[in-house]
């Protein structure tokens, strides 16, 4: 299991309308995709604002089991991006094993 201290950071979201955004991730830990898309499943795009308050975001679990990265459905790439893709807000890092 990853330890909280080696947990991938995000290192960047670009994501303004996600209410764990203020300049940058705002959230404890994301959770990364769905069985089909490698969309940031904890993005809320609603009024609400939440988080720590400091962009320290980490990545807590990843479910693209395809991603070369993921390692029994955590993610150990040294980093992660986020941004618009596909889907509202999607990893970048993500990348086809």
């Amino acid at each position: 299991m990853t330890q909280m201290m080696n947990m991938p950071r995000v290192q960047t979201c670009t994501v303004a309308e996600c209410g764990y955004n203020h300049d940058g991730c705002t959230a404890f830990a994301i959770t990364i995709g769905s069985m089909q898309t490698a969309e940031c499943d904890t993005f809320i795009g609603s009024g609400e604002k939440g988080g720590m308050g400091v962009a320290t975001a980490q990545v807590g679990a990843c479910k693209r089991a395809d991603c070369t990265y993921n390692e029994n459905l955590e993610c150990r790439a040294p980093a992660i991006t986020v941004g618009a893709s596909a889907d509202k807000a999607d990893c970048l890092t993500y990348s086809r094993a």
